[in-house]
């Protein structure tokens, strides 16, 4: 599946990442119809700390776990594609490159 970001890029999310995304962490896939909104319309978008390739979707969701971040980990090198997506309450540090106002 292709996804487009905030920035217009075309990320993949293949069948096998999304498997392994699921094994690795299971909560996360009711919410699959969701990554299409979390890439167009984050609440946060970071640069990795340890990576400058990888960029951090953030957004947030009042009814994930009684309000949680959904984020979405992309890798933005040669290829564009997705390499995880969790739930979460910590926005990590890093350089901010989108912030909703």
């Amino acid at each position: 599946m292709i996804y487009t970001d905030i920035f217009g890029d075309s990320i993949e999310l293949t069948d096998e990442r999304w498997h392994h995304i699921v094994r690795e962490h299971p909560e996360v896939s009711l919410y699959r119809e969701r990554i299409q909104e979390i890439m167009l319309t984050p609440d946060y978008v970071k640069k990795s700390s340890r990576d400058p390739e990888v960029l951090l979707y953030y957004k947030f969701y009042s009814d994930i776990f009684m309000g949680k971040y959904m984020l979405i980990v992309a890798k933005k090198g040669l290829r564009l594609f997705i390499l995880s997506c969790y739930i979460t309450d910590i926005i990590k540090k890093g350089v901010t490159l989108w912030e909703r106002k």
